[in-house]
């Protein structure tokens, strides 16, 4: 009974606590949980419930550590991956990695940022040089993946992949059957009449494939012999290290159909003063052509107007995905037939203002199409 009585007399004492402590108490530890919580929301950009978007989800930390590795990888400038991290924050991406590794994804998140831009910029001159710093992000993460071979080794092609084969000047088309063994193995090429046709072990031959975005790459190799597959006659190859580009085109290029231009020629004249620079004067002839296809680093136009190889144009041309004048000075690199009275000019851009360098970007990156 005395143990009884003790158990009554404890419970007794637990249920005669103060209330309004233990109240107080919880109170406290909630404003801590609270503080905390709102603190690493600050501290790390993380935006609760939205999803991350390029691998990550609202859960997750924004990573710091990623981003500079990125940075570094891609070779972005301090200024640059200011605004890419910008950019990845304000739409709740937590994984940059994943995010610069996939086109199509990035210029999801660009293009928002690029309308962002559009709406929120209290001056025009605030908007041009908002959007050429966005545009200058976008073009070196596209530089780095236009010159990075598509596998970074000869052991990494893909199977089915298209490729040509090409020994002694004479070119095959050809699939890639797989390259995980200790060979590449490609189909057999035939001949014109469909016979399999034989190369020697050690004939030298290079290997060209395409990936789905139809970059070209290539690499120089030897025949190791012949096997059978599962899916024909195959011509095995040997692995030689990492494929190089075939072009080492450094920027984007549209094609665009629905555009005009007039271009004037420019001239140079020396200046009455030996201490001033030579001076431009444009041509007041007015000559007309099409546009075929631009980048920010030229263009290519069709025209019946015979202009030669090295002279300097003043080029101005609109689109109606753009709607905005593009005027810039450009050089002809060359000049090719493109058909029975015409010609396709190249031109390398020599100077392009900021507003239409942007304009150009936007037409280019597909920005402006919506």
């Amino acid at each position: 009974m005395g143990n009884l009585f003790l158990l009554q007399a404890d419970v007794q004492y637990f249920k005669q606590d103060d209330p309004v402590a233990g109240t107080i108490i919880l109170a406290v530890l909630g404003l801590v949980i609270l503080v905390v919580f709102v603190s690493n929301i600050i501290k790390n950009g993380v935006n609760p419930g939205k999803s991350g978007g390029g691998g990550g989800s609202g859960s997750k930390h924004f990573s710091t550590f990623a981003l500079h590795r990125v940075a570094k990888n891609y070779g972005l400038r301090k200024d640059q991956t200011k605004v890419f991290e910008y950019v990845l924050r304000s739409s709740g991406i937590t994984d940059p990695e994943h995010l610069a590794a996939t086109p199509t994804a990035l210029d999801k998140v660009f293009r928002r940022a690029y309308k962002q831009i559009e709406k929120s910029a209290n001056t025009e001159e605030e908007a041009q040089q908002r959007m050429a710093m966005l545009f200058s992000v976008r073009n070196t993460i596209d530089m780095y993946h236009n010159t990075t071979p598509a596998a970074p080794s000869t052991q990494h092609i893909s199977a089915n992949m298209a490729a040509v084969l090409t020994v002694n000047g004479e070119s095959y088309s050809v699939k890639v059957i797989s390259s995980k063994n200790d060979g590449i193995q490609i189909d057999c090429p035939r001949s014109a009449i469909g016979s399999l046709i034989k190369f020697p072990r050690g004939t030298r031959v290079s290997l060209a494939f395409f990936t789905k975005t139809n970059k070209g790459f290539s690499f120089d190799t030897q025949v190791l012999g012949a096997t059978d597959t599962s899916f024909g006659p195959a011509l095995v190859l040997s692995h030689s290290g990492r494929p190089k580009p075939m072009t080492q085109r450094r920027f984007r290029r549209r094609q665009i159909t629905t555009a005009s231009c007039d271009f004037y020629q420019v001239r140079m004249e020396e200046a009455k003063s030996k201490k001033l620079p030579p001076r431009m004067v444009v041509d007041t002839r007015r000559m007309t052509g099409t546009p075929v296809d631009v980048s920010i680093g030229g263009c290519a136009i069709k025209t019946q107007t015979s202009v030669p190889a090295g002279s300097r144009l003043k080029i101005e041309f609109s689109t109606v995905k753009t709607a905005l004048p593009v005027a810039v000075l450009g050089q002809v690199l060359r000049i090719n037939r493109g058909g029975i009275s015409s010609a396709i000019m190249h031109v390398k851009f020599l100077k392009v203002p900021r507003k239409s360098m942007n304009t150009i970007n936007s037409l280019v990156f597909e920005y402006a199409d919506d």
